[in-house]
């Protein structure tokens, strides 16, 4: 059978999905929502039979969609999901998932009343490196980790406020907390300490922390900090450093680099993260076997819990335990 997809978000992340979508067998991108009904037509032109919609509900009584795809940003979140829910559609959902912790956790009840079919855009799970990585540490001890996502503030106004996006630790950086929760484990604890130190001065409406560093405590006993900035021209960087009892594995985009006593080894991402994590979806919504989702929706929301925790840390002046 062929899968009829819907996508709703018009951006980036969204026509980056229905691309990849319709290069594959069985599949096609059937519908577009966006947040106008100009954007909505631009996207669903560029592929054949695509309609487009500028809300979640006249797509959906239009269109009889197998999964959905939701594209938006951290502050358009919950109507979208609620619709989704009351069809019983399975959706998989880029991150984060919202700016508060309330939403997500409403929603995930829903999910779970209907033991609906769901998944996370956290893509890094899916990369080669995090793979050779997981399989490492069964072997080693992790002491603790550094994680860092460095670069300049993305254009789009809802980023720059604390109320569109929840900040960078809550909207980028959480690739790296979700990436440390895989590979080494439970978040525990932490402490935040955020600061203003340049954007606001030279951009307007800046409302998010432009630097900030979090210490986190994990259940097995290993410490981590990740640090992030949106404040800088150059010299991006955004990756994972486990210190473990062999060395360190320092994760990235482009693979794990693992460095022992004497030795240097480098295991190269060639899989697509993305065709994976599409590959798993798809074969949950046809099989009903969610086995090779690495992050389900409940996942999902624990990442976003604890960058939700260093958010209020950072407001609060205290550790925070989850």
């Amino acid at each position: 059978m062929t899968l009829q997809i819907g996508i709703v978000g018009t951006g980036w992340f969204g026509m980056m999905h229905a691309e990849k979508l319709a290069k594959l067998d069985g599949v096609n991108v059937a519908a577009f929502t966006a947040t106008n009904q100009q954007k909505a037509d631009a996207a669903a032109q560029r592929f054949e039979g695509a309609r487009g919609y500028d809300s979640i509900q006249p797509m959906l009584d239009d269109r009889k969609l197998d999964a959905v795809y939701v594209c938006v940003p951290p502050f358009a979140h919950g109507e979208i999901e609620s619709a989704l829910l009351e069809r019983s559609i399975p959706f998989l959902v880029e991150k984060p998932l919202g700016v508060d912790e309330q939403l997500p956790s409403a929603i995930l009840k829903g999910i779970e009343e209907k033991q609906l079919i769901s998944s996370v855009g956290y893509h890094f799970r899916y990369m080669d490196g995090t793979d050779r990585a997981r399989e490492l540490l069964r072997e080693r001890t992790a002491l603790m980790a550094l994680g860092y996502w460095m670069g300049s503030m993305p254009g789009v106004n809802w980023w720059r406020k604390m109320e569109g996006s929840g900040g960078q630790f809550v909207e980028q950086t959480t690739h790296i907390v979700d990436l440390l929760r895989y590979t080494v484990g439970e978040v525990t604890e932490v402490y935040a300490a955020y600061g203003d130190r340049y954007m606001s001065t030279v951009e307007e409406g800046v409302t998010v922390p432009d630097v900030g560093t979090v210490t986190l405590k994990l259940a097995g006993g290993a410490v981590a900090t990740i640090s992030n900035t949106c404040a800088i021209p150059a010299g991006d960087l955004a990756g994972l450093h486990i210190y473990t009892n062999k060395g360190v594995l320092e994760l990235g985009h482009g693979g794990l680099i693992d460095k022992e006593a004497g030795r240097k080894t480098e295991y190269a991402n060639r899989t697509d993260p993305y065709e994976l994590e599409n590959e798993a979806f798809l074969h949950a919504v046809r099989t009903g076997d969610a086995s090779r989702i690495r992050s389900s929706y409940a996942d999902a929301v624990r990442t976003h819990q604890v960058t939700i925790a260093a958010n209020l840390s950072a407001r609060t002046g205290q550790p925070v335990k989850l």
